[in-house]
């Protein structure tokens, strides 16, 4: 595996320039992070040429950095015929949530990036129909955000002690 993501790196940094910042193996599993402004162009080439044919989106969900000021969307891909998988990172600001879609690459990316965006407030820049899909239209936050708690603090029929804390 470590020799395939050589060739990966090696490719992606001749065809995109100064894109990636990272390429390690991860539990034997290869992991790539590029900046977002050329995630699109990646994903797309990673798809198109046929030395590594990533034709099916796994999934494809959103991440939010231990620091709170970044997002990020995490893409995995997988090379059906070969049985190769790879996940592909980018990270940008929090206070401007957007990269492109890839809708037009996966038509199956729709309902992914409209759950990333419902939970994450990640922006999909050309996504047929960006709205929330689980959560109520007139929520005006996104959950998964570090900033809103898990639990909800004004109740008061739980006990600490009860979960071991």
């Amino acid at each position: 595996m470590e020799e395939f993501l050589s060739k990966v790196h090696a490719v992606l940094n001749e065809k995109f320039p100064g894109e990636v910042l990272s390429a390690e193996l991860v539990y034997d599993f290869p992991v790539v992070t590029v900046k977002p402004n050329h995630s699109h162009a990646i994903l797309q080439f990673l798809k198109e040429d046929a030395s590594f044919n990533f034709h099916f989106l796994t999934d494809l969900t959103g991440v939010q950095t231990a620091d709170e000021k970044e997002l990020g969307v995490i893409y995995h891909l997988h090379n059906l015929p070969a049985n190769i998988r790879i996940r592909i990172k980018t990270f940008f600001s929090i206070t401007k949530p957007e990269i492109k879609s890839v809708t037009d690459l996966w038509p199956a990316a729709n309902w992914m990036e409209r759950e990333t965006y419902d939970f994450f407030g990640v922006k999909f820049q050309g996504h047929p129909n960006l709205k929330r899909i689980l959560n109520v239209d007139e929520m005006d936050i996104f959950p998964l955000r570090k900033e809103y708690p898990l639990e909800d603090q004004t109740r008061d029929d739980k006990s600490d002690k009860m979960f071991g804390r």
